[in-house]
């Protein structure tokens, strides 16, 4: 037979709602957009394919300051009736196809950097390649602080912080690497440099992916040990049974959870729910729980492991 569970046994907590970077989106793609047009029209003047392909990069940075950008609006839009969530999991959808835009391009880039590798380099006009490089450190290091307060607490802006500290660091190499080929003129080491550029970037964007995928599947966000969360629970007066915990990120900067607590004999306890929400979020960071009390004098039909 079924259980039927008293509603008032549940308690709820809300907070940490994604923040608004709407100045730091508007700055940040605006700088880039006007970075791209420089190294995309430099590098083809210079014939630096390392230019070119940071260009090309930086433009898909564009589009994924534009994506996180629209990810983190829509996740501060307010719930209705038939999204009782709101949009909450579109910064995870932002941080998802930022990801997988970002190795897509990574891809395009390596493969014209290995065919001229394998053939003939031609030359590159290091100077040129050099001030523009310098140039792209700068503003990269401009966007990317725009994102560094917000980078520990919400994936989707940890993304756009990523690419832009990244984009920095990159550009660097590019300047080590005019510098080189002013002084020995090997310009192979143009197109070794882009593929260094790739692999640099794959690296950064496959642990985005990893973790984005992992979001929007559901799956326990990263920093939130369920085992620990689990054995809290066990801890508590009168608990004797746990089922039904399930943890996972409504979005990309607030994970929620449910459980079911059996306290055989238990009254209504508005304090005892109050003071687990305030440890979960404290504790664990998990910001939405939803807690249900049972006696424990029935069969619960979602208590077995395998039960959804």
């Amino acid at each position: 037979m079924t259980h039927e569970h008293d509603q008032k046994h549940h308690a709820h907590d809300h907070s940490h709602a994604p923040q608004d970077f709407g100045f730091a989106f508007a700055i940040g793609t605006a700088l880039n957009l006007a970075l791209v047009i420089a190294q995309l029209t430099f590098g083809l003047k210079a014939n630096s394919l390392a230019l070119i392909s940071d260009g090309v990069h930086n433009f898909s940075d564009v589009l994924g300051l534009l994506l996180a950008w629209g990810g983190s609006w829509l996740a501060t839009r307010e719930p209705t009736a038939s999204r009782t969530y709101g949009y909450r999991r579109a910064s995870i959808l932002a941080a998802l196809g930022n990801a997988a835009l970002l190795l897509v391009a990574t891809g395009g880039l390596l493969l014209e950097a290995s065919e001229r590798l394998a053939g003939a380099p031609p030359e590159v006009a290091s100077g040129t390649v050099l001030w523009v490089a310098l140039a792209a450190i700068v503003i990269n290091t401009a966007t990317a602080l725009l994102f560094l307060r917000g980078r520990e607490q919400d994936l989707n802006i940890r993304g756009a912080f990523i690419h832009m500290a990244g984009d920095a660091a990159v550009s660097a190499g590019v300047v080590i690497v005019a510098l080189a080929i002013g002084q020995t003129g090997w310009f192979w080491l143009d197109p070794l440099a882009s593929i260094a550029i790739g692999a640099v970037i794959l690296w950064s964007g496959w642990g985005l992916l990893r973790e984005a995928l992992n979001l929007a599947l559901d799956a326990v966000p990263e920093g939130v040990d369920p085992a620990a969360v689990e054995a809290y629970f066990s801890s508590l007066p009168g608990v004797t049974e746990i089922h039904d915990l399930h943890i996972w990120g409504m979005s990309t900067t607030e994970t929620a959870l449910t459980v079911h607590l059996v306290r055989p004999g238990a009254q209504p306890d508005d304090r005892f729910l109050a003071g687990i929400a305030h440890e979960l979020e404290h504790r664990f960071q998990i910001h939405h729980a939803t807690i249900q009390i049972e006696a424990g004098d029935g069969e619960c039909r979602l208590a077995p492991a395998n039960v959804v």
